[in-house]
């Protein structure tokens, strides 16, 4: 079925019902109600969307309601039943309704709200490109909450907001509990809120630790774990990558310091019954978020089973429950390469095959470390480095930049500020620095501004903070990766060299693969901020066809910095932004590049170069090349 889009002029009352564990007071009564709200009603590709009425509240289902999926029953040796038996068990090909010659029509959606295409519409069926069309989605809703509860000033969870509209509308992936691995979700992937864990179906509870669920066994019911998250709460030993040692739940009390023994019941009951069922149990590990003191990284490391079970009294003087897992063998790492990263921060020198300890020449805040993993290779060739951009004339005979007025640091929702109101309205990055939306230009304070330079829209000028590698690949070259997680809207680095003369160099026949062109990139990157129309709000997104370049070349080939060493993907996980600070030429801008999802430690930094041919749209176009990025959904050519 398509989308059903119903505009109403009256402003609806959005009530959401909390889903799952919210904390108290997280209920209808504390989300607005929204203008006019689009509505829709869908299922496609393995997700489900449903709308609402557009006069009646949302109904929210609590995760902990879904109904056990067939595929998770298990037979009577203990093994899941393979999908080759259900299939015997099913209808025979051609027999259901509306079907011919064993072949079932299915309606083409329409992905269209007001005309607009949403991101949370996955044009693929594929179980990768669901969860992180519909995990974006969450993350866009979520940056544009907290940029208007900055700019009232209001101190509120916007996560929350963000995932209980999403699943009152019914967005989500993977929305039905299972024993094992969750289609579309990676060992090694992070993330920042337990909230990204519910609506993509990883671990179902908002709060508590240990997801679980009802499951055949024959002819028995068995309530057994699925999931847990060791988030540190309880003291648990994390030495060893491979073993996790994990304390039931309860005992503390959330409102008083009172304690008590922790009881055989819930979650402690069934990983007790997981124990002897010999079942896999999704583990994800939370650690200390490096860039902020109070937050956490959350990391799936895997398949893990319990192999041992015994109580045990605290620190604070309370009988727990302790569970001793071992991880599956034959699994990639995960929190493993958290923790080596780790160590690497704290020493580089513990870092092996460096060819050398920093590329930059200290021309970073950070080192840029040099490996070779893969032969004896023992460098790029030479180039200057430099973190600046060498204009075709000075900047002080370009067009001058209006700064503000601002006391000490602009501030949201300040109508004064002239930053504010080049950027539409909104200063563009979170109070952490995040950037909350893609636009055409960033406008960022500069030197003829009156606001401190610790004004939170000075954000990429100040340079990167990351601890970069450049490493050599199999069959593209050297490319580029950071010890560090990096979170989605994070500035990554600048595209840094000599700004070209078109007219002076053909493009087409240039040997130059170092030349950065503002071509249009791919749907991924377009979509990145589709998620606030599910509020009302009209959409940003830009399709193909609406696309302009901007005429500035860069080339990189004689000097540069990190972003020379960023290869393309089809399916990438960073973005550029034009943004400007020392200079009011708008044809001309910096081109800085942001992390469009979160980015797990060692993963390397891509970014799509253009989609080939489009640079009909603009001048100097170049040369096609094939492409071996290696993604799901490659193109074939950039």
């Amino acid at each position: 079925m398509g989308v059903n889009v119903n505009q109403s002029s009256t402003p609806p009352l959005v009530c959401v019902t909390p889903v799952g564990q919210f904390p108290t007071g997280f209920g209808s009564g504390n989300l607005p109600a929204f203008g006019s709200f689009a509505t829709f009603s869908t299922t496609w590709n393995g997700v489900s969307y449903s709308g609402t009425s557009a006069n009646g509240p949302i109904d929210a289902t609590p995760i902990s309601a879904y109904k056990t999926r067939a595929n998770i029953s298990v037979d009577g040796d203990d093994e899941p039943l393979s999908s080759e038996r259900k299939a015997r068990r099913g209808r025979p090909p051609g027999s259901g309704a509306g079907s011919s010659n064993g072949k079932v029509k299915r309606p083409k959606p329409t992905n269209l709200v007001a005309g607009k295409e949403l991101a949370f519409l996955p044009s693929s069926s594929d179980p990768r490109e669901i969860v992180e069309a519909v995990h974006m989605t969450f993350e866009a809703l979520r940056r544009r909450h907290l940029q208007m509860d900055e700019t009232q000033d209001a101190s509120r969870r916007a996560d929350l907001k963000a995932g209980a509209i999403m699943m009152a509308s019914n967005i989500r992936a993977n929305s039905g509990k299972r024993v094992g691995t969750v289609p579309g979700v990676e060992i090694g992937d992070i993330f920042y809120f337990r909230m990204e864990l519910c609506i993509i179906g990883l671990h179902a509870p908002s709060m508590g630790g240990i997801d679980y669920m009802t499951s055949k066994f024959g002819k028995d019911e068995d309530s057994i774990a699925i999931c847990i998250v060791s988030s540190g709460g309880y003291d648990n030993d994390e030495d060893d990558t491979d073993v996790l040692v994990y304390s039931g739940q309860g005992g503390n009390s959330k409102n008083t310091e009172e304690r008590h023994d922790q009881k055989l019941e819930r979650g402690n009951l069934a990983l007790e019954r997981s124990l002897h069922r010999k079942n896999e149990i999704r583990v994800v590990r939370g650690f200390k978020d490096p860039f902020c003191i109070t937050g956490k990284v959350y990391v799936y490391d895997g398949l893990y089973k319990i192999d041992e079970s015994w109580m045990e009294k605290t620190k604070s003087g309370i009988n727990c429950f302790k569970y001793k897992l071992l991880r599956e063998p034959g699994q990639r790492d995960g929190a493993a390469v958290w923790k080596m990263t780790q160590k690497w921060i704290a020493n580089p020198a513990t870092r092996g095959n460096v060819l050398l300890a920093d590329l930059s020449s200290k021309a970073e805040m950070l080192p840029v470390c040099l490996v070779n993993d893969v032969d004896h290779e023992k460098g790029p060739g030479h180039f200057a480095y430099t973190n600046q951009v060498k204009y075709l004339r000075p900047l002080g005979s370009m067009k001058k930049l209006q700064g503000c007025g601002c006391q000490s640091v602009c501030l949201p929702g300040d109508s004064s500020c002239a930053c504010g109101q080049h950027n539409g309205g909104d200063l563009p990055y979170s109070s952490s620095g995040l950037l909350a939306c893609r636009k055409p230009i960033i406008y960022e304070c500069g030197d003829s501004c009156n606001c401190s330079t610790n004004c939170r829209n000075r954000v990429t000028q100040k340079g990167s903070r990351l601890h970069f590698e450049v490493f050599k690949t199999t069959n593209r070259g050297w490319a580029l990766r950071c010890w560090e997680p990096i979170r989605a809207g994070a500035f990554i680095c600048e595209y840094a060299g000599e700004v070209i003369d078109e007219l002076k160099v053909n493009l087409n026949d240039s040997e130059d693969d170092y030349i950065f062109q503002t071509l249009c990139p791919g749907e991924k990157t377009l979509k990145w901020n589709c998620g606030s129309e599910l509020i009302g709000e009209v959409s940003t997104y830009v399709s193909a066809d609406e696309f302009q370049p901007l005429p500035i070349k860069i080339s990189a080939k004689h000097m540069g910095n990190v972003s020379r060493f960023m290869n393309h993907s089809c399916s990438p996980n960073v973005f550029w932004q034009p943004v400007q600070y020392d200079h009011g030429d708008d044809r001309h801008p910096h081109i800085m590049f942001f992390a469009l999802n979160h980015i797990a430690p060692m993963t390397e930094l891509t970014y799509d170069y253009g989609i080939a041919g489009s640079e009909s749209s603009g001048s100097g176009s170049r040369r096609s090349k094939n492409c071996m990025c290696g993604s799901r959904n490659c193109r074939g050519l950039f």
